[in-house]
């Protein structure tokens, strides 16, 4: 593995690196990671991320100089990848379902007596506006989508099953005008996602809100064929889920499903859904 050089900093020359079951998400960020919508998003994305170090994981991070680098840029991010909420499995077939987010970060590293005695403390460069050191081009991410997906992972095989964009194509994407005329499929969602998985289905909220063709904002709860990937149903919440896995419960007959949401100007609750009878 490259050194650090950071002062005083001493990495290890090695690293172990998993073979199988491959990652559900990116490692590392490269050239072809950067978003490719069009070849101007493209040579703007290049030209930002000259000023910072990229490579395959476990590249080490930077001292933030305000010629740059200003950071070494991460995939997944700081946060995850896959998080907290964590993820599902059927017992019936042994297969593991994981939302995971694709999200950059920058990992620079400063030199600051007045916030703290340690050498170096996670910073950014002294001097760089932040709109020069942001990680998006025009206000679209950085990277390339899917920004959220589910993946199905055989725990036999450690193969990956399938994998799909979960979470609706947020409306700044939608309505770029950089982007008027292309035909942008689902991106996906970078958030805290979990999922439950039932005899047939695997069921999952969305992060974020969009606008809906009836002009409602807000996200929704999809399920899918657990088998396939497929999408086979969604209905409305007016919020975003903020956190934390579904859960489902059997009450005299009837089945529910219930969830966290909540979001800017929407106070967190618990809502609950009742199948038909």
């Amino acid at each position: 593995m490259p050194p650090s050089d950071v002062p005083g900093e001493l990495l290890s020359r090695t690293q172990p690196f998993p073979t199988h079951p491959p990652a559900y998400d990116r490692q590392g960020v490269s050239i072809d990671d950067l978003i490719d919508f069009t070849p101007a998003l493209r040579a703007e994305a290049e030209e930002l991320v000259s000023n910072f170090r990229i490579g395959p994981i476990f590249t080490p991070p930077v001292v933030a100089e305000t010629d740059g680098p200003y950071g070494t840029l991460m995939l997944p991010s700081t946060g995850g990848g896959a998080t907290w909420p964590g993820g599902s499995v059927d017992p019936e077939t042994d297969i593991f379902y994981q939302y995971s987010s694709t999200q950059v970060v920058s990992l620079g590293l400063v030199h600051d007596p007045e916030r703290s005695d340690m050498d170096f403390i996670r910073g950014n460069p002294p001097g760089v506006p932040p709109p020069r050191r942001a990680l998006n081009i025009r206000g679209l991410p950085l990277v390339k989508p899917p920004w959220g997906r589910i993946s199905a992972i055989d725990l036999e095989t450690g193969d990956i099953l399938w994998q799909i964009a979960h979470g609706e194509t947020p409306d700044n994407v939608r309505n770029h005008p950089d982007l008027a005329g292309l035909d942008i499929p689902r991106t996906g969602r970078a958030g805290r996602v979990g999922t439950l998985v039932t005899k047939t289905l695997l069921i999952a909220a969305e992060t974020g809100t969009f606008t809906t063709p009836s002009g409602a904002v807000g996200a929704m709860l999809r399920a899918y064929d657990k088998a396939t990937g497929e999408e086979v149903g969604a209905v409305y919440m007016p919020a975003s889920v903020s956190g934390g896995a579904p859960m489902t419960y059997l009450h005299e007959g009837r089945q529910y499903i219930v969830m966290a949401i909540g979001g800017a100007g929407f106070p967190g609750e618990l809502i609950a859904y009742r199948l038909p009878g």
